[in-house]
């Protein structure tokens, strides 16, 4: 296996303040959504409370990645639902954050701990009408990628599965907890996977020839196989983001784009759509996060 896998480091980790300034898909599509959230997550760094969402996302991912130590023909929908209890119980021994999320009464939905692990199954069951596991041998699960963009940063993201043919062609898919987009948003959901496909494409010298993604939300597939051409328009609006980025940090304005989404949003108090002022950024956050300082060298309050 070619691909750089040690690059994405934890944030905090001391190797990771010393590797150059990176993107991920995740806080590209943030700053499309909205430069401050991006700002906030990216370069401030703020902390964020578990999401139940986000929880059950990162349950259901551990426990299809699971689910492929078994060999074939012991990977059935049972097996599955059998892993949750034990998968969520090493998820809250790692984050304990996440035991937070119920208290005596359930979360702030109102679910109680059982009914919240059964929607987790019920995702998991889905998986099994998208496609038979025991026909797949896949060569990575939870895949870190990376490779540096000449004059830009490093590219760096987690496929949750590889899956190479005989021939050497790529598969890359990636399971989503909620429901397919609607044609008006597809574009923008396979910007992750094409994302994806230019690092692949970078590292290994292949175009990947599928791109996929599992909605287990409501049993739905994206399939896209792109073309060298689409993966160099992704590489041009990659530049494009990251020159923006860049540009807001030298001039501070990481103004917010108030949109539907800014109800769920974790920094909303901190916004000054909503009458808040952000914090000031770290010293030298903008010169490890985007590799360029702020106006005159300073550091801003912003926003």
């Amino acid at each position: 296996m070619t691909t750089t896998a040690t690059t994405d480091l934890p944030d905090g980790a001391p190797e990771a303040e010393a590797r150059p300034p990176a993107l991920s898909p995740s806080r590209a599509s943030d700053f499309v959504r909205c430069p401050l959230l991006f700002r906030f997550r990216a370069v401030d760094r703020l902390p964020e409370p578990a999401s139940s969402a986000a929880a059950r996302g990162t349950l259901v991912h551990a426990v299809l990645e699971r689910l492929f130590d078994a060999p074939p023909g012991e990977r059935t929908r049972e097996a599955a639902a059998a892993l949750v209890p034990g998968e969520w119980a090493r998820l809250v021994e790692a984050e304990p954050r996440y035991a937070a999320l119920f208290d005596a009464d359930g979360d702030a939905a109102g679910t109680t701990p059982e009914r919240w692990l059964a929607r987790a199954r019920q995702l998991v069951g889905t998986y099994f009408t998208l496609e038979d596991p025991n026909r797949l041998q896949p060569e990575a699960r939870e895949l870190r990628v990376a490779t540096p963009l000449d004059g830009g940063p490093l590219l760096l993201g987690v496929v949750d599965r590889l899956d190479v043919a005989p021939d050497g062609a790529l598969r890359v898919v990636d399971y989503k907890t909620g429901r397919a987009p609607g044609p008006a948003f597809e574009a923008s959901a396979l910007f992750q996977m094409r994302f994806y496909g230019l690092v692949l494409w970078r590292d290994r010298g292949v175009v990947p020839r599928m791109l996929q993604l599992l909605y287990l939300g409501d049993g739905q597939v994206l399939r896209a196989q792109p073309t060298e051409q689409e993966l160099e328009a992704t590489e041009s609006k990659v530049r494009a983001l990251w020159s923006a980025m860049q540009d807001a940090a030298r001039t501070g304005d990481w103004r917010p784009r108030p949109g539907r989404l800014c109800g769920s949003c974790a920094h909303q108090a901190l916004c000054p759509a909503f009458g808040g002022t952000p914090p000031a950024i770290p010293a030298g956050a903008l010169r490890a996060r985007l590799g360029v300082d702020g106006p005159d060298g300073q550091v801003l309050a912003g926003g």
